[in-house]
């Protein structure tokens, strides 16, 4: 369930705006700060709250890959894998976190501190290899400022 105070949010949200498809990422937003990723039933209350159908916030989730779709961890990190990155040898910096983190691309540490995913693009093209985590850009990457960016983390 989402809090009173989002609740109230969406309320104001979809007064200034004519459709409510208006308010959807916005509301899906507020769901995943609340709960860390956005569930089926996180889904069908937003859907519910804006009076519209499941399927159409369910195309939001599925489109938009900021929507964690199941839970992840404290930290999530989001390697850059597009070309700039590529060339720039962000395969090595991928390869390094798994090894260091002891998991794969798309999976959780046992104590639920780091999340490892694939980025297509972070927009960070100029500062290649980089990486995202939560809010944070990491440009110019190398294995051992990977590791001083992780210890900082833990």
């Amino acid at each position: 369930m989402l809090s009173e105070d989002s609740k109230k949010k969406i309320e104001e949200l979809k007064k200034r705006y004519q459709q409510p498809q208006s308010v959807v990422l916005a509301a899906l937003w507020m769901w995943q700060d609340e709960h860390g990723w956005v569930s089926e039933e996180g889904m069908k209350e937003i859907a519910g709250l804006l009076g519209l159908p499941y399927h159409h916030v369910l195309g939001v989730v599925t489109f938009y890959t900021m929507f964690n779709k199941r839970p992840v961890g404290r930290h999530k990190i989001e390697v850059c894998t597009n070309v700039s990155c590529m060339l720039r040898n962000s395969d090595q910096i991928l390869q390094h976190i798994q090894d260091t983190l002891h998991i794969g691309i798309g999976e959780t540490t046992p104590d639920k501190r780091f999340t490892l995913v694939e980025a297509e693009c972070i927009g960070a093209c100029g500062g290649a290899p980089a990486m995202q985590i939560g809010d944070a850009y990491h440009e110019h990457l190398d294995p051992a400022k990977v590791d001083t960016i992780l210890s900082e983390l833990k």
